[in-house]
């Protein structure tokens, strides 16, 4: 005789049944280009970030059991959206899962890849919402610079609290040797956050980062959830635009021969200056803001 699977107690993870029908709720809620046009959020978010082709959309269609909840495009790092899927059976929301833009991959202009690294820093500093963090990360590659500065960038809200996993994607491609040596090796570089191995073809690690993030968002077991119209408010992270530029420039990249490896540029040789301006004439989300750039860099004993 079948039983159905009860709600967990507080501070315990639940059961993998119910994970996973948690997780299978999730739809879209809104995308935005710009940090502002975010909506306010009050219930626990958890951002996606990882490389380009480090498989976000892919991780977050496989925990949702949905084939196309999030795109997944042919052409790594084409997404240039925030885009946010809303959690929570019946009609209610009581989690947001936020799909961040890849970064160090995509095939976009110079200016483009700037912008959208210094949107990603500002969400990952000052959005209110965040509760967690997914970093993404192909084992075989490792931990690679990017992935690096984007720890150092969180790392302040990680040590207040923030929840934070590594997930090593794609583990289906390594020996359980191979598997057992950089999943020992990421632990140590990760920063006091958790680390699992995830493949989505062999659903090795699905149901177990189902149940960590339902606990991530269930912290007290079901606590009430919020309408989903309650997202329709405007955003409200920040007072004045400005506090939330944050200079971001261990994600510059420059195009170069050789690899995309060798074309990340190491922060101790960038000089960045920032010039900010606000458009007082305009109020709320619409304020303008500009933010302007001087950035030299020096690699291989030339300034670009």
């Amino acid at each position: 005789m079948s039983t159905t699977p009860q709600a967990p107690a507080p501070g315990a993870l639940p059961d993998a049944k119910v994970a996973m029908g948690w997780m299978h709720t999730a739809r879209f809620l809104t995308t935005a280009a710009q940090l502002h046009q975010l909506p306010a959020i009050e219930v626990p978010e958890i951002a996606f970030v990882g490389r380009s082709n480090a498989g976000k959309s892919t991780c977050i269609n496989t925990l949702a059991q949905q084939r196309q909840l999030a795109f997944a495009s042919k052409k790594p790092g084409r997404t240039q959206h925030i885009n946010l899927f809303a959690l929570g059976k019946q009609g209610v929301m009581d989690a947001v899962l936020a799909d961040l833009p890849g970064y160090g991959y995509a095939a976009v202009s110079r200016s483009d890849k700037q912008r959208w690294q210094q949107v990603m820093a500002n969400y990952l500093v000052s959005r209110k919402s965040l509760s967690g963090i997914v970093l993404l990360c192909d084992p075989r590659l490792g931990l690679t610079e990017l992935d690096e500065a984007l720890l150092e960038v969180v790392r302040p809200r990680v040590e207040q609290g923030l929840k934070f996993l590594v997930l090593l994607t794609k583990a289906d491609k390594l020996t359980r040797a191979e598997q057992a040596k950089v999943l020992s090796i990421t632990k140590l570089n990760a920063g006091g956050g958790e680390v699992r191995l995830f493949s989505a073809l062999k659903r090795q690690g699905v149901d177990d980062v189902a149940q960590l993030l339902w606990h991530w968002c269930h912290p007290e077991g079901l606590a009430p959830a919020t309408p989903a119209h309650a997202a329709d408010a405007p955003a409200a992270d920040s007072a004045d635009p400005t506090d939330r530029q944050t200079p971001f420039c261990n994600f510059v990249t420059f195009k170069g021969s050789g690899d995309n490896k060798r074309d990340i540029v190491h922060p101790a040789k960038l000089s960045l200056k920032r010039i900010s301006s606000v458009d007082k004439t305009l109020n709320g989300p619409a304020k303008a803001i500009k933010v302007e750039y001087d950035l030299t860099a020096t690699v291989s004993g030339k300034t670009v």
